[in-house]
Formats: structure tokens, C-alpha cells, sequence
């Protein structure tokens, strides 16, 4: 298209950024394919300076986490969609500097084997650097994983590539087996069908935190373009499969996650539903249940691996709707609980049947209470901590996730230590505890049998007895360093088999620590701005609360505020916590909120806590019911008083 330069210039009059302008220009001048420069050209020519704006505006920022972004753009161009694809794919994925594309996973790339090579070098690695890549079913994430293997052999290294989809932690578990000096997963969790991700993880198999965050950051923004010179063939890397010795592995480690095999035989009538809600999560957690004596049932429909997720809304385990066909499905044949996880299989969402015989959804706060009291407990019963260890045992939760969890680790004398949100502060804590074991006795930590290195870590460090997030993620031992729902479908269907032993249920049990240690109740909300106008908007709400900070919210006053991105806190351990954009607020009459825009997706989160503590003693069932209702009731008036209130800070 010719006249294209003088298009876009015009555009910049009916509403094209000057960003955008620039990234495009620098685009078409870097040899773009011909499907590149054909949708740019489709999107000017009809005038959708917005659909370029959202694609242009910046060059994707590869964060700490690494990259997240649109894989298909809200308007599919002609040259994009091309030849059909299965599933309703476009040919090609989105053009844009702000899109996940051929182009930015290969500047990605690039830059990680540039980091990964001179660490090898400092660190004199005996053998040639090897990154573990996985994928799940999403859209171009099989494509990409195979774009980023050509690249890392190509300049050097060694890629070892899961044949097929496979769930985030079992990455985590491959880097730590295979001795792995980094690892990629090409996922986007549970965002919508349209996105795609890229996260990286270092050598303890944790996602990459500090130094090698920033030093990772700089190679990648460094690198000019997606092309490159390849290493000369005698020094390029191998690309090796991984297979299902690595599937025979980790489940091997799973199985071990339980800690009362013997209880788990005697419940084998426990009905369980499960749904991978179209994702990677029923290759390792059917073989799993099975192999732990569950009757388990997947949800038909939706154990079909499908990019496009056309059996929800969103296939996010944190939301009633996405477990609706699992419901369905327990109700038809009596199951006693529903379990749903996650595209890639790392959030775990839960659903119980109560005393009436209904099913009960939990939130992610309840689930990872429930996981931590039962395992805090048992821990105790079944003589792994006593009275001379109990000191090393910990729980790890983030800020934002509930105090029940902390009050767990008070009542059994266990510490509890809080990270900040995102699961690679958790790999952090069990990379120290790891290394604080001597070195002598750690030389096959990685491969040695679960109850081994539970011992090492009694005598020589702290034994992980639960972590989580109130966002649905759990970790449950160290063998995985990053959340791992197939470790929590096993540890909560242990806690729901042993409620049912006692004759109880689950929410009975629920009811239960409730009466011992209080009425923990949270809620968490979310606002939403898309696009490059969203992203001001989030900044602008975000500034305000530091700016303009409330004296009171729904009638109680503001005693303290906590700016994590100015203050200096420490957690219990004396580390200091990283600056981090949140905002937490106590109030006088005990109740908190904590505000901080997502890392990861374009909203800025507000979570909330009410308690009521008992009264000296055991709480009576009727006691936790009316404690429920009253906590209830205050955080719900809390999040109508910061809806309202960030509705008028936006307009300011």
C-alpha cells in the first residue's frame, strides 16, 4: 500500500498515538513479513486508530514474570486469519510491538540465552546450558514453544521440549530434575482464549526474581530485532523430548503429597468430578487420583484439550460459572466434591457437598485454610512435628491472603512468614530453606524420596506445611516451585476424605476451625480498563490512593497505611520485602484492605478482610453461623464504600 506513510500521519489527527506511530514505523522498516504489513495497512485504511493504538502503543514489556499479552487481536485482519486453521485459529498471530507474536518471543528468547550463557560462564557450569520448555493448549502456544527451541539451539544451548502439553509445575519440577539452568512455559493461565504468555524460570525451578530478573530484562531490551545470527553448527545446542519418564516422576512425587495414605484407603468411596476446564490438567491429575484410590470422574466435555474454551465464560476455576458442568455432573451422580483447575493447571478451585446435600462453592482463602489447619494438625498426630521441631515448621502466605492462615501457624506454633503476591517469593523462602541444608548432604536433594528430604529439612531448615495464595494457588512440598494444583487436587481430596472419616463434611470442617480460632471471612473485587486508555486509568486510580489516602472507609477509621512501594517492612524472617505497588489499610474496628493494580492483566485488585475473633473459648455451631453473617455483612459494606469511592476518584 503506497499511500500507507501518509495514512498513518493522518491518522495521528483522528486519534493514533505518536507511541503508536513510532512502533508501527519501526515495524515496517524491520522487514515484516507480508501479513504484517497487510493487516497494519487493513487496520489504517479502515480507520481503527483504536485497534492500532492497543497493539502499538508500547513494545510488550518483558516483566519479571516475563511476557503476557493478545495473541489475536480484537479485530482479526484478513492476513492474519489467511488459511483456516483448526479451532477457529487465525493463521497467524497478532501484529503489534504490544501483542504475543513470532517477534517478541524471539527477542525473548534471545535475550534469556544471552543471560543464561554468561551465568553458565561466571558459575563455570560443566556442561553446555539447558533450558526446559512446556506449553499448554492454548492458541500459538504449541508454535511458540518451538520458535523458542529453534532459537536457544540455534545460539547455543541445549532445549528439552515436553512432547505434548503439560501443567506449569510440572515445568518447574523438569528444571529441577533435569539439573536445568532455566525454563520457559508458553501459557496465559486462565486469561481469555485471545492471550498468550511467555514465563520464565531459573535454575531452582522457581520463576526468575532478583538479580536475574532485572539482569534477564536487560539482555531482552537490548536485543534489536526477532533475527539473529546462529552460532556456527558444531556449537549449537540439541533439542531433547521430554516424555513420559518426566509424567512417571513427577507423579511419583505427587503421590506422595498425601500424608495419610492409610486414611485415603479407607475413603476409596469418595466421589470425586474433576475438570481441566479444556487445559493440561487431566494428563497428570486422573492418573494421579486413580492411582490414590478415588472414584474419580472427568467432566466429558470439557477434558477435550480446546484453545477457544467454548464451555465458559472464563476458564477460571476462581468463578461459580466456569464450574457449572461439573456441578451438573456431581449432582447426576452423587460426588461428594467438584475440583477444577486452570488451563495450565497451577489454580485449583473447589466445590463441597454441605449437610442439605447442596453443593458449596469455597473461595481460594477457605481452600488454602482448610489445606494448611488439616496438615498443621496431622503433621502433629502422625509424629512428623512435635514439641522439639515444631519451630522449623512454616507457613507461607502473601499480604493478601487471609490472617486465618496465620492464625493456623499461631495456634500449632508454626511461623508464618508473608510474601508478596506472585508464587516466585514463595520458590524464594524454599530456595533458602534448601540451601540452608549443608551442602554435603544436599548433593541429590532434587531426586531424593520425599520423606528423605522432609527429614533434611527438619534437621537443618524449615519444613514447608503449606503455601498459598487467596487467588487459588497452592503449593503443598519443594519438589515443584511454583503453585501446583495437581499437588492440592491430591492434599484437599485427603482433607475432604478425612472430614468424611469423622462423619463430618467439609464445610463442617470448615466450621470447625472457624470455632476454634475465629471467623475469618475476605472478599476480593476487581476493576477493569482495557487497552492503552485503561492502563492510564489504573496508573491514575492507583496514584490517587497515595496522593489522596482516605481518613476513613464506611465509617471507621484509617489507624495505619502501609505504601509497599516506599516503605521499608520486613517480614518475620527480617528479609526485606521488595517495593511492590500496594497499598494496605487497617482500619480502627479491625477490619483491612489491600489495592494494587495486576501485574499480569489490565484491572486493579482490591481485597478485603473481616474477622471475628471467639469469645475466650470454642465457638457453638450457631455462634460461627451468626459470626458468619455479621463479618459478612462488614466486609460487603467495606467493598460498596471503595467501589463508590474509586468511582469518584476516577472522575476527578
Amino acid at each position: 500500500m503506497e499511500n500507507l506513510p501518509a495514512l498513518l500521519q493522518e491518522g495521528l489527527r483522528h486519534g493514533l498515538l505518536g507511541s503508536s506511530l513510532e512502533n508501527i514505523e519501526s515495524l515496517l522498516a524491520a522487514h515484516p513479513e507480508s501479513y504484517e504489513r497487510s493487516s497494519i495497512a487493513e487496520l489504517a485504511s479502515s480507520g481503527n486508530w483504536e485497534e492500532l493504538n492497543n497493539r502499538f502503543f508500547r513494545t510488550l514489556a518483558f516483566g519479571t514474570g516475563g511476557l503476557r499479552g493478545k495473541t489475536i487481536g480484537t479485530v482479526v485482519t484478513t492476513a492474519e486469519r489467511g488459511i483456516p486453521q483448526a479451532m477457529e485459529r487465525p493463521q497467524f498471530p497478532c501484529t503489534g510491538t504490544n501483542a504475543m507474536n513470532d517477534r517478541n518471543v524471539s527477542r525473548a528468547t534471545q535475550g534469556l540465552v544471552a543471560y543464561v550463557k554468561d551465568w553458565a560462564r561466571r558459575e563455570k557450569l560443566p556442561h553446555r546450558p539447558r533450558i526446559c520448555i512446556s506449553y499448554d493448549t492454548r492458541y500459538f502456544s504449541r508454535e511458540f514453544a518451538d520458535l523458542a527451541a529453534k532459537v536457544i539451539t540455534e545460539l547455543g544451548c541445549d532445549a528439552l521440549v515436553f512432547a505434548e502439553p503439560r501443567p506449569t509445575p510440572e515445568l518447574s519440577f523438569a528444571v529441577r530434575q533435569t539439573d536445568a539452568t532455566a525454563g520457559i512455559n508458553l501459557t496465559a493461565s486462565h486469561n481469555p482464549s485471545a492471550y498468550n504468555g511467555y514465563k520464565v524460570y531459573f535454575n531452582d525451578g522457581g520463576q526468575v526474581i532478583e538479580p536475574h530478573a532485572s539482569g534477564i530484562i536487560a539482555r531482552v531490551n537490548a536485543v534489536p530485532s526477532p533475527h539473529y545470527e546462529p552460532v556456527p553448527r558444531g556449537e549449537q545446542g540439541r533439542r531433547v523430548t521430554l516424555g513420559t519418564e518426566m509424567d512417571e516422576s513427577y507423579l511419583d512425587r505427587l503421590e506422595r503429597v498425601v500424608l495419610d495414605p492409610a486414611l485415603v484407603a479407607r475413603e476409596k468411596g469418595l466421589k470425586i468430578v474433576y475438570s481441566p476446564l479444556h487445559g493440561v490438567g487431566a494428563s497428570i491429575i486422573m492418573p494421579l487420583l486413580r492411582r490414590l484410590g478415588f472414584d474419580a470422574t472427568a467432566v466429558p466435555e470439557q477434558v477435550v484439550p480446546d484453545s477457544r474454551f467454548p464451555t465458559v465464560k472464563s476458564p477460571n476455576p476462581e468463578y461459580a460459572e466456569a464450574l457449572t458442568m461439573a456441578l451438573e455432573l456431581a449432582d447426576e451422580i452423587g460426588a461428594d466434591v467438584v475440583m477444577a483447575t486452570d488451563p495450565d493447571d497451577d489454580r485449583m478451585g473447589v466445590a463441597v457437598r454441605n449437610r442439605a446435600g447442596r453443593m458449596e462453592l469455597l473461595t481460594g482463602n477457605q481452600i488454602g485454610s482448610m489445606l494448611a489447619y488439616y496438615r498443621a494438625s496431622r503433621m502433629f498426630e502422625l509424629g512428623i512435628l512435635d514439641e522439639t521441631n515444631k519451630s522449623r515448621g512454616v507457613i507461607i502466605k502473601t499480604f493478601v491472603t487471609t490472617d486465618l492462615q496465620k492464625a493456623v501457624a499461631e495456634h500449632f506454633g508454626l511461623r508464618c512468614v508473608e510474601t508478596l503476591t506472585g508464587f516466585k517469593y514463595n520458590a524464594a523462602k524454599l530456595r533458602q530453606y534448601e540451601e540452608a541444608i549443608p551442602e554435603a548432604l544436599r548433593a541429590d536433594y532434587r531426586r531424593l524420596p520425599e520423606e528423605e528430604t522432609r527429614r533434611l529439612r527438619l534437621a537443618h531448615s524449615m519444613l514447608l506445611v503449606m503455601g498459598g495464595e487467596e487467588s487459588y494457588g497452592y503449593t503443598l512440598s519443594d519438589f515443584a516451585r511454583d503453585k501446583d494444583a495437581n499437588a492440592a487436587v491430591a492434599a484437599f481430596a485427603e482433607v475432604v476424605a478425612y472430614a468424611r472419616s469423622r462423619g463430618m463434611t467439609a464445610m463442617e470442617y470448615l466450621d470447625e476451625i472457624f470455632a476454634t480460632l475465629g471467623v475469618y471471612l475476605e472478599r476480593g473485587e476487581s476493576l477493569v480498563f482495557e487497552g492503552a486508555e485503561g492502563a492510564g486509568q489504573i496508573a491514575k486510580l492507583a496514584a490517587s490512593y497515595v496522593g489522596k489516602p482516605p481518613d476513613e472507609m464506611d465509617g471507621a477509621a484509617v489507624v495505619k497505611m502501609e505504601n509497599f512501594a516506599v516503605d521499608t517492612i520486613h517480614d518475620t524472617e527480617g528479609e526485606r520485602i521488595p517495593a511492590e505497588g500496594m497499598i494496605i489499610f487497617t482500619l480502627a474496628d479491625g477490619r483491612r484492605c489491600a489495592v494494587r493494580p495486576s501485574g499480569t492483566e489490565p484491572k486493579i485488585k482490591y481485597y478485603i478482610f473481616g474477622l471475628e475473633k471467639p469469645p475466650g473459648r470454642k465457638m457453638t455451631a450457631e455462634e460461627v453461623a451468626a459470626a458468619r453473617g455479621r463479618v459478612q455483612a462488614s466486609v460487603d459494606r467495606l467493598w460498596d464504600w471503595l467501589h463508590a469511592d474509586a468511582l469518584r476518584r476516577g472522575a476527578a
